[in-house]
């Protein structure tokens, strides 16, 4: 399934309800799709918030790929490069507290996916994010 999204909050969640139909009429389980779910919601709105400012003339593309095993979704934008997989990971520690928000998005998607792979390809940023159905998520993440 390919989804072209406008650069706003309201788009992510028409994204999120679609993988959520795709997901259920293809069988996959609550707790995966769940965990998609969060991913996607958490990279679409950084596409948004990061690349694009909220702009709503600018758009991005989401496809959604079901090999049986493993589910693929693939953010494509033409913001400026960004590689998510080079954030450090981070534990959370007494003084979170006190931090501002933010900064644990990253976080969030390598713990529900097993796979954070980054390229960019000519003026885009390329995101494949893959979730190996059945199994526990771990998070394991490269780059080109």
């Amino acid at each position: 399934m390919n989804l072209e999204l406008r650069a706003t909050p309201g788009e992510v969640m028409r994204a999120v309800d679609a993988l959520w139909e795709f997901g259920h009429q293809r069988g996959l389980s609550e707790s995966d799709l769940f965990g998609l779910c969060l991913a996607l919601e958490e990279c679409g709105s950084n596409i948004v918030n990061h690349a694009f400012d909220r702009d709503p003339r600018q758009s991005f593309k989401v496809l959604f790929e079901y090999a049986g095993n493993s589910f693929v979704i693939q953010l494509r934008d033409r913001g400026p490069a960004f590689d998510p997989t080079t954030a450090p990971e981070r534990k959370p520690a007494a003084t979170d507290d006190d931090d501002p928000p933010g900064r644990w998005g990253i976080q969030l998607v390598r713990r529900h996916v097993d796979e954070m792979r980054y390229t960019r390809e000519g003026e885009e940023n390329v995101l494949r994010l893959t979730k190996r159905l059945g199994t526990k998520s771990g998070g394991k993440q490269s780059h080109s």
